[in-house]
């Protein structure tokens, strides 16, 4: 029969033994560790600080809304202060607001179109008929445009009341139909204006009916 060997065994040392003991204590511990260590999410968790329960201005509970949404209480204090200031802005604005509208002051331009239009408003506030057409067209008619235009060749002026202004009008007449509020001068272009647009209602029913010499 053949003869078979055994292989040899290899023989540990001491030194290899110590070695293999160390690692396998190593490798213990860093199982324990593995099992033992908590979650990073859980060990968050456990260890952040309860909620802290909002309050108001005068260190009493928050309201159910601000405690159901968790706002913080310096957040709700800084909206608070922002819709304050806000009110106070507009509080402040209004004012100067209103007294801007009690006195209903307007600008109007020195010249015709001005004219036109504040004698368009005072007509209004007096409840005179008129367009800025039909006065505009009749002006430029009667005068060019001219506040001073004096007709010194017609019927009035041989009679001694020559017609004068934008709106050509003879002193009686801007007498009878002068308008309170503008001035008591016959040249005076808005004064002019507003009269011979009362006279013009009075005897045509709105100055924007007459289309020739009235």
């Amino acid at each position: 029969m053949p003869s078979f060997t055994l292989p040899r065994m290899t023989r540990i040392t001491r030194t290899q033994k110590i070695a293999v003991a160390v690692l396998a204590a190593a490798g213990a511990t860093s199982g324990l560790a593995a099992t033992s260590a908590p979650d990073t999410a859980q060990a968050a968790s456990a260890h952040a600080p309860a909620a802290v329960k909002p309050v108001d201005a005068k260190s009493q509970p928050g309201k159910a809304d601000d405690a159901k949404t968790g706002r913080a209480v310096t957040a709700s204090a800084a909206g608070h202060t922002k819709v304050a200031d806000v009110a106070k802005q507009r509080s402040a604005e209004q004012p100067a607001s209103r007294s801007t509208e009690r006195t209903g002051v307007k600008d109007y331009a020195n010249n015709l179109d001005g004219w036109i239009r504040q004698s368009l408003d005072i007509m209004k506030a007096k409840g005179i008929p008129g367009s800025y057409e039909g006065l505009h067209r009749n002006i430029m008619r009667e005068s060019a445009g001219n506040p001073n235009a004096v007709n010194n060749w017609d019927v009035n002026a041989v009679n001694g009341v020559p017609s004068k202004g934008l709106l050509q009008v003879i002193q009686p007449t801007f007498d009878t139909y002068h308008v309170s509020g503008t001035p008591k001068k016959l040249t005076d272009p808005v004064a002019n204006i507003t009269a011979a647009a009362n006279y013009a209602a009075d005897r045509y029913g709105s100055i924007d009916k007459v289309n020739s010499a009235y």
